[in-house]
């Protein structure tokens, strides 16, 4: 008998694990979920990072010598999260190495004060990729406006990198757009385009939080027909773009000369219904060269109860334009829903961020 993660697996999608640690990567926690999970990579942003810290044990002795050091808040900070990624980064190697690079990655933000600041936002991707110095990181820039010339140039540059903060279709056009230039970029300049790895992380639950909340204040049968239907219609369509953008001539060209696609990740994938099962964006996204990153207690559910039935995906485009032709009807303005999203997803990092500056100041104080 095969478990659902190992189901999940073989029907294409891979498992990735919000969430890193020092704890994780000291008990052999992450070693255990690739082992018995079937997780090939993982996932960091700021709040995950301001978590682990809070807890803090683990963190005291290197806090204890960046205080010898006078190092200041935003050094230490890049000190100890670039730390965790290379550790990371180094227990996923052999994955990375089994599937030609494509799994086996590990993401490390920029700083989400920087996401409005295209120039400085690629000096930051560059500054992380060459401290990681691991083949298998990911370097996470946002799909803000800013964010898309960033992409190109620092893909360019030969640094994979995870696009994250994706809520539009409109928005996803333009990421993998940014993609295909980047790799351009790369091939013009010389470089060996097969070793850039490149996610676009499409975001689920938030937008039915959002969604969901305009059609309980519309309040009508039709509108609450549609409840915690827009977030798998919307990624459902993010899937079939994807395929059409890489059915294109000029992607064709790219795949040719030895490019990889732009693989669609699902992110923000706990369910935060509690009437909704507690898998229900995992089993119904589930398509070839997909990737699924899920916080632990999903990982869990999904390996305990989650029944996995295959492509859930490609055969159910009709009904995901149909969704949103409804939610239209009812009078669900989806371009103001995404840009709500895009607004407060940077703003909730930029809240975290500063979270975690106040979190390692404190421990740089309490370590003087």
């Amino acid at each position: 008998m095969s478990t659902p993660t190992e189901d999940l697996s073989a029907a294409g999608v891979s498992i990735w694990l919000d969430d890193l640690s020092r704890e994780r990567i000291s008990t052999g926690n992450l070693q255990a979920l690739i082992a018995d999970r079937n997780v090939v990579g993982v996932t960091t942003n700021p709040p995950i990072f301001a978590g682990a810290l809070a807890k803090g044990e683990s963190y005291a002795e290197q806090v204890s010598a960046l205080v010898a050091d006078g190092a200041d808040v935003d050094r230490a900070i890049f000190e100890i999260t670039t730390d965790d990624v290379q550790a990371a980064s180094d227990i996923f190697r052999p994955v990375f190495d089994e599937t030609n690079g494509v799994d086996g990655r590990v993401s490390i933000e920029v700083s989400p004060d920087l996401a409005h600041d295209t120039a400085a936002t690629i000096a930051e991707a560059k500054k992380l990729w060459a401290k990681v110095d691991r083949p298998n990181a990911l370097i996470k820039i946002p799909a803000t406006r800013a964010g898309l010339p960033a992409i190109t140039e620092v893909i360019g540059a030969g640094i994979s990198v995870n696009v994250t903060l994706i809520f539009s279709l409109e928005r996803y056009a333009a990421v993998i757009d940014a993609y295909l230039a980047g790799v351009e970029k790369a091939r013009d300049a010389g470089i060996d385009v097969s070793t850039l790895q490149s996610v676009a992380s499409f975001f689920v639950s938030r937008v039915d939080t959002e969604v969901d909340k305009r059609l309980k204040a519309i309040g009508t049968d039709e509108a609450t027909s549609l409840l915690s239907k827009a977030g798998i219609a919307n990624a459902r369509l993010a899937y079939e773009l994807y395929e059409s953008a890489f059915s294109t001539d000029r992607a064709k060209a790219l795949l040719e000369g030895g490019a990889n696609v732009q693989r669609p990740l699902w992110a923000s994938t706990g369910v935060k219904d509690p009437a909704l099962p507690d898998t229900l964006y995992v089993t119904e996204l589930v398509a070839p060269g997909t990737v699924n990153t899920m916080p632990e207690k999903t990982l869990e559910a999904t390996f305990d109860h989650g029944v996995i039935t295959g492509d859930t995906v490609t055969g159910n485009y009709a009904d995901a334009h149909d969704v949103f032709a409804r939610l239209a009807a009812v009078g669900v303005d989806f371009t103001d829903v995404t840009q709500v999203l895009e607004d407060e997803g940077v703003e909730k990092f930029i809240v975290s961020w500063h979270e975690l500056q106040a979190t390692v100041q404190a421990a740089l104080e309490q370590a003087r």
